[in-house]
């Protein structure tokens, strides 16, 4: 059996901000890292890119993480603000730049850039990292001040002080995360809010959905009525159809809360497709329409607003005819097309699961540990940090600003506890 001081289960970007942190602290990591490469999650997201923060501040960046990840982001988005994580990336030969939905990617446009500045800095500061080493089992001595047990294969053992978990969640499979970080928690008796897959497109078995494959909308608002009576939620983002369902930054934010409720729950998705018309300007709209000569079909209404392909559903949806003259339009006729128009049903059975997800909903409860330093209550010694919280935020670099940030506070905390400092 051997001893270290700090031990960091996981060489993702939190693990990685973690140690990098403790040994500037002036601990002594030993990371374990069940691949044989680091980062492999870093060099698969954001299309190989790498969206690795936000252009957001700390304040509206946690916000997004809903009412409880806001409260206890405040912190660590304090700590390290998207701005500050962009700083520190520029000064390690990686400048970034900012895109559309307040992402920010490296300028170089290549993820293994941010994977590879990460990780030379980490070694430079003396941090070692054991490949192919996954964890087994985790426990702690008998007594409050006893050190943390880790089996590996071989039948290894290892002694710490002090433990960081950042192994990443179940999203993305093939990168190594198959959610073993949940039975060690489970094993240690910690509460865990029950993993399910995030930012994943949606799954519809709708024949028109599916014919619409291609089609996109880059501004659209999307209404989800949970059906287990809690608040509506909305998110205005792109949308894109495809051959399987709905994908794109809107559906996509939305699908934790989807798959929250279970593939056997009924699902009431709705998209405004003009958000920016409100219903009386549609409403005069196709009253004028009925008052030109030559008798203009309802849907020149939208001609040069909505895709060619997307019209026909919209009015199948409110079952008017298509060719229907605006002239003779009913009033109810254009109350149901005004309807479909900014409140879609969009048919939805579920997710495409944790192979399609970029992050994992669910985690460790976040009540069980100390915002401030990750440390888990009562378990003295035992740091959790990135993905295997309950913390998920919307599509645009927020979940790794999250890993960073709550890695960063893990590796300080955990290196005051050893070294004292």
């Amino acid at each position: 059996m051997s001893s270290q001081d700090l031990i960091v289960v996981g060489a993702g970007p939190a693990g990685l901000m973690a140690a990098l942190e403790a040994a500037r602290a002036g601990a002594r990591p030993l990371i374990l890292e069940k691949t044989p490469r680091a980062g492999t999650k870093i060099l698969a997201s954001g299309g190989t890119r790498c969206n690795l923060t936000t252009t957001l501040g700390s304040r509206d960046a946690a916000r997004l993480f809903g009412r409880s990840g806001e409260r206890f982001l405040r912190g660590p988005f304090q700590a390290l603000s998207p701005q500050a994580l962009r700083d520190a990336f520029s000064e390690w030969g990686v400048p970034t730049q900012v895109a559309p939905l307040e992402k920010v990617f490296p300028v170089s446009g290549r993820a293994r850039d941010v994977r590879d500045a990460l990780l030379k800095v980490t070694l430079a500061a003396g941090v070692e990292i054991q490949y192919d080493t996954p964890l087994l089992s985790i426990a702690q001595g008998e007594g409050t001040d006893a050190p943390w047990v880790l089996r590996t294969p071989n039948n290894d053992r290892l002694e710490s002080k002090a433990v960081i978990l950042a192994a990443g969640g179940k999203s993305y499979p093939l990168t190594g995360t198959t959610g073993d970080g949940y039975g060690w928690l489970k094993s240690l008796g910690l509460p865990l809010i029950e993993p399910r897959p995030s930012l994943v497109p949606l799954r519809s078995n709708a024949g028109w959905v599916r014919e619409l494959a291609g089609v996109s909308l880059q501004d659209c608002e999307l209404f989800l009525h949970p059906s287990d009576g809690s608040p509506m939620v909305s998110r205005r983002r792109p949308m894109l159809f495809t051959h399987r369902g709905l994908s794109g930054p809107g559906p996509m934010d939305l699908s934790g809360r989807i798959s929250a409720m279970g593939d056997n729950l009924r699902v009431d998705l709705r998209a405004d497709l003009l958000p920016e018309i409100d219903r009386d300007t549609l409403r005069d709209e196709l009253l004028s329409l009925g008052s030109i000569p030559g008798r203009p079909s309802t849907a020149r209404l939208l001609k040069g607003k909505l895709p060619k392909r997307l019209i026909a559903p919209i009015f199948a949806a409110c079952g008017v005819p298509i060719d229907l003259p605006a002239a003779t339009l009913s009033k109810s006729q254009r109350h149901g097309l005004i309807e479909a128009l900014k409140r879609l049903p969009l048919p939805v059975q579920g997710t495409l699961g944790y192979d399609q997800a970029e992050v994992t909903a669910g985690g460790l409860d976040l009540p069980a540990l100390d915002s401030r330093t990750m440390q888990v209550h009562n378990r003295k010694g035992l740091f959790v940090c990135g993905e295997l919280l309950d913390l998920d935020g919307p599509i645009g670099g927020l979940n790794f600003q999250a890993a960073f940030a709550t890695g960063l506070m893990a590796g300080r905390a955990a290196a005051r506890s050893i070294t004292g400092n």
